[in-house]
């Protein structure tokens, strides 16, 4: 054996090392990973080095973990390139080196997070201390005629460092070849875990899956999956890639989406990412369960990253693996990290634009994204950086579609409605509806049927913030269709001809105002006026909103989330047209306090208000309506004799 050296840490070395160890990591086993890691390192250097040289070695480049209950010990062993004693004080002894006391100054003041600073000082080593009680270095460098050299340390107060004769080996038995061996000593307390093979298999599977060198644990190798990601894509199947996938989101279906992308600039990453088939979270209680796992060289650093995708895009499953950060980040600096915001800018506009080849490419296979994924998508209203591509991509039901089926029919795009839209249309309309059958009896829509205008159907509340983030689409003003603007609609040659009621005459139109200030009375302060509908064919009367801007179900939203359970005062439009109104005016012309006038002006009122969501107590509804059936069903037994 060689002459063995003790060396001083600096005194406040042991207070620093107190600090790595019971504030830097939260997660013990975190330390399997930075040995794995540098080892993985040294092996690279050496493939560099025999590549570049043209020479050939044939020493396995590998990792092995072995691990001895009896022995309380963990070994790591690499033949990678190794170090000279030189390098060993250098490397293994930064935490020596002059940046000790600002770490520990700048660690205990707060001033930045500690896992921020591992990767500036280079003391990830050293959370191996985390669970150990000492540590021992063996290691012999690359480099010709280098002889072993041994480091020992508790962490606390020094190490040691001892040259072991090259000619027998440090125990007289075989001379160490090239590389590194770590030997760790577990507390005690922490033995039984570390020693456990499955246990440290699960931590190796977990942080280091995909380093690109074999890592066995007590000899049988533990890293079996290939880094996809890192592959040329020309070279990977579609069988390969729906195997990943699987092996990624445990899902049993292929991945309706593959998405495998290389940049270099501005920031240098590899991605691969998937589109489920399926949403899997139908009820939104899975919110977090969300992200791309975040690599660095092939290492874990954070499992499902929520910062590199926006929420809308949380359907998105996969890896991102980038060079430019350090290994050693914590997650509060990657929050502000501004490396992860360019990666998760240049993540954002590659999916949206797959999505948009996907949309154009083949119409069935976007719908089929669209009714798996839509939803979610749809909060991507509050992208204002991607709100065109946003724009391109929605997609709602429509008036002109044939129904409301899974395929690619049943949905419409901005685009799609323009291209039906009529000559000179300078708006988009749409209402807001809980299905197509309570729109088609919607009395806003009666005009828009009449002049053949094609009407976008909104059956989810989200649907309102997309409509009101977005405003237009290519030059045309998204309307809602109650506030449509009915000179703008008269411009409109109409389509369908209802059968028309005679005009009416000058007293009859004096008659009508009357009539239309006596509901006005019967109703009080439950509306805020009473005037001729010119939206209305169908239908004797409806409810608009006085102040014209917000729409109805924008006001349920409203008052949901207010909690505000009073009835909305709005405007009652009633069509002179309609037989019903005729007949009232004909009536009140006989008798202005007529008790009919009266009952039918609360009735129209109430139906307005159940087709509009907001009638409550339906008892007065449902006793008048059997009133009126017992009367009529009078005359209609009359009528039939």
């Amino acid at each position: 054996m060689g002459k063995k050296t003790t060396h001083k840490f600096k005194a406040e070395v042991s207070q620093l090392l107190d600090i790595l160890v019971h504030s830097l990591y939260t997660n013990k086993e975190i330390f399997l990973r930075e040995l794995v890691s540098n080892a993985s390192d040294a092996l690279e250097k050496v493939r560099f080095m025999t590549t570049a040289e043209g020479g050939q070695d044939d020493t396995p480049l590998e990792i092995r973990i072995e691990a001895d209950k009896d022995a309380r010990t963990i070994t790591i062993t690499d033949t990678g390139v190794g170090m000279t004693r030189d390098e060993l004080m250098k490397n293994i002894g930064t935490i020596a080196h002059s940046g000790t006391a600002e770490l520990t100054r700048m660690a205990q003041e707060g001033k930045a997070p500690l896992d921020a600073l591992i990767g500036r000082f280079g003391v990830g080593f050293y959370s191996v201390y985390m669970v150990a009680d000492e540590v021992e270095v063996t290691t012999r460098s690359i480099e010709p005629d280098a002889a072993p050299v041994a480091w020992t340390s508790d962490g606390k107060n020094d190490y040691k460092l001892q040259d072991i004769d090259d000619a027998t080996g440090e125990n007289g038995g075989e001379s160490m070849a090239r590389g590194t061996r770590i030997v760790v000593r577990l507390k005690e307390d922490l033995a039984s875990q570390f020693t456990n093979t499955a246990h440290l298999k699960s931590v190796i599977k977990k942080h280091s899956n995909f380093i690109n060198f074999p890592i066995l644990v007590d000899g049988e190798r533990v890293n079996t999956v290939t880094a996809l990601w890192r592959e040329p894509k020309f070279q990977i199947t579609g069988d390969q890639y729906a195997e990943f996938y699987k092996f990624l989101t445990y899902d049993s279906e292929d991945p309706l989406d593959t998405l495998h992308t290389s940049v270099d600039a501005p920031v240098q990453f590899n991605a691969l990412m998937f589109t489920p088939k399926t949403g899997g979270d139908p009820f939104g209680m899975n919110r977090e369960n969300r992200g791309l796992d975040l690599y660095v060289r092939r290492v874990l650093i954070e499992k499902q990253n929520k910062d590199l995708l926006p929420e809308y895009l949380g359907f998105i499953k996969g890896v991102v693996d980038t060079e430019d950060l350090p290994l050693n980040i914590s997650r509060e600096t990657l929050q502000d990290n501004l490396l992860i915001r360019k990666i998760s800018s240049t993540l954002v506009k590659q999916v949206l634009d797959n999505l948009e080849k996907i949309a154009k490419d083949d119409a069935d296979r976007y719908a089929e994204f669209w009714h798996a994924h839509g939803t979610l998508f749809k909060a991507g209203y509050m992208d204002f950086l991607n709100k065109d591509k946003f724009g391109r991509l929605v997609r709602f039901n429509s008036s002109a579609s044939p129904s409301a089926s899974s395929g690619a029919t049943g949905l419409a795009s901005f685009a799609d409605y323009l291209s039906r839209a009529r000559e000179g249309q300078k708006e988009i309309y749409y209402a807001y509806g809980p299905s197509r059958e309570a729109l088609g009896l919607s009395p806003h829509l009666e005009v828009f049927r009449k002049k053949g205008l094609e009407v976008l159907y909104l059956f989810e509340p989200i649907d309102e913030f997309v409509m009101d983030a977005l405003r237009d689409f290519d030059g045309h003003a998204l309307v809602a269709a109650e506030h449509a603007d009915m000179a703008t609609l008269d411009g409109f040659e109409t389509l369908e001809q209802d059968e028309q009621a005679a005009p009416l005459n000058d007293e009859q139109k004096s008659t009508l105002d009357k009539l239309l200030s006596r509901i006005k009375d019967v109703l009080g302060e439950a509306v805020t006026e009473v005037k001729v509908s010119r939206r209305l064919s169908g239908s004797p009367v409806c409810l608009a909103n006085p102040d014209g801007n917000v729409t109805s179900s924008m006001d349920k939203i409203m008052r949901v989330i207010s909690k505000d359970t009073s009835i909305p005062k709005k405007v009652l439009e009633v069509n002179p047209d309609h037989a019903l109104v005729r007949n009232m005016l004909t009536i009140f012309e006989k008798d202005a306090l007529d008790p009919f006038i009266d009952q039918a002006a609360n009735q129209l009122f109430e139906s307005a208000l159940l087709l509009e969501g907001y009638l409550t107590d339906p008892h007065a509804l449902v006793g008048r309506v059997q009133d009126l059936l017992t009367k009529s069903s009078g005359w209609y037994v009359d009528s039939k004799k």
